[in-house]
């Protein structure tokens, strides 16, 4: 699974901080809890982030204790109120996985919002602003990267053909926003942690479950179903984020440190994602190069010209209808100044 060629290459302009310069740094051993092990990011960006590039651009002086949320046996919507009280330093979290505690969290990864990944980063970029606001303000934690994850899909068990045979069935997801998307199919949402998905997909306890065409590649999921239909519904969007008063202990050279390879970390999982997307397909299917996942031989259906038609209907009724909701009239004219024009969608605001 970890591919290490592929690893150096994606890494490979990330060491940021010269010898001379890391050598001044004060030594930090940090306490970090980062994302599923299973999923892409973790395998390919957070890996080795945290346990070559840091140790190296630092010469050394920055070291992490760092496990995946899984492994600690952490539930993942609980990662921002862990950060919160001090239980890590550093945290890596699903963002729309927090818009339990706060809907704002959900506002760049609307189900469906976004469609390539520019678009992604693009709608991510215009609502930095008000993620950090949010965080700082309310949690004491200052993020310092976002990143994402290849297009949210759904894995059925049984073939299917398009979004009318997902009427009806049980399909998992794990955001409020996916469930206002299923609203608009008449299906049922069922929210389940990461882990536990395949069990339940070979048990029938699901029949569906949404999760990245790689992601549930390099997780196994291949092996428990029958057909991927590529209808985005997110890109799993995650922030990496430090407790404020771990971030104040820092001296201004180990702060600077911080935000250069937290920037280049940034550039290099949304790398990631474009060579992941490029070999999703032909991982899932095994026809063609399959170099970062586990070649398969599932059914990929193609999306019909009216599911593309539905798609954009439901995102722009049931998705930015549910979310304005919730997040209130004042945060839907923040979207709508911000994100909104990136994506030329408008989300209604509630009176």
């Amino acid at each position: 699974m970890f591919v290490r060629a592929a690893v150096a290459a994606i890494f490979a302009s990330s060491l940021m901080i010269g010898a001379a310069s890391a050598q001044d740094l004060p030594s930090r051993h940090l306490k970090v809890i980062g994302l599923n092990s299973g999923t892409p990011v973790s395998i390919y960006d957070e890996v080795p982030f945290w346990g070559e590039t840091l140790p190296e651009a630092s010469g050394g002086q920055i070291t992490a204790q760092y496990t995946p949320l899984d492994l600690m046996g952490i539930d993942d919507k609980t990662m921002l109120r862990l950060l919160k009280l001090g239980v890590m330093d550093v945290g890596s979290m699903d963002i729309s996985k927090m818009a339990g505690d706060d809907p704002v969290f959900e506002g760049c990864d609307l189900a469906g919002l976004a469609l390539t990944p520019k678009q992604a980063r693009a709608a991510c970029d215009a609502w930095r602003p008000v993620i950090d606001r949010k965080l700082q303000a309310d949690w004491g934690v200052k993020p310092l990267a976002i990143g994402g994850n290849t297009p949210q899909i759904f894995w059925c068990r049984d073939e299917i053909k398009g979004l009318s045979d997902l009427a009806g069935k049980k399909i998992r997801v794990f955001n409020n926003t996916m469930r206002d998307f299923l609203s608009g199919l008449d299906a049922t949402a069922i929210s389940m942690a990461f882990a536990e998905v395949v069990p339940a997909l070979n048990n029938g306890v699901v029949d569906c479950a949404v999760t990245g065409s790689m992601s549930g590649n390099t997780a196994g999921w291949n092996e428990v179903v029958t057909t991927l239909y590529p209808m985005s519904l997110g890109w799993s969007i995650n922030v990496l984020a430090i407790n404020s008063k771990t971030w104040d202990s820092f001296d201004e050279a180990t702060k600077e440190f911080f935000l250069e390879q937290a920037a280049s970390y940034e550039d290099s999982m949304w790398e990631t994602i474009d060579k992941l997307v490029a070999e999703a397909d032909a991982c899932n299917t095994g026809e063609g190069a399959c170099e970062l996942g586990k070649s398969a031989f599932s059914i990929l259906m193609p999306v019909a010209e009216a599911d593309s038609a539905k798609h954009k209907e439901i995102v722009e009724t049931a998705v930015l209808a549910g979310w304005a909701g919730r997040c209130g009239a004042e945060c839907a004219k923040e979207w709508n100044e911000t994100v909104g024009p990136e994506l030329d969608l408008t989300a209604p605001v509630p009176n």
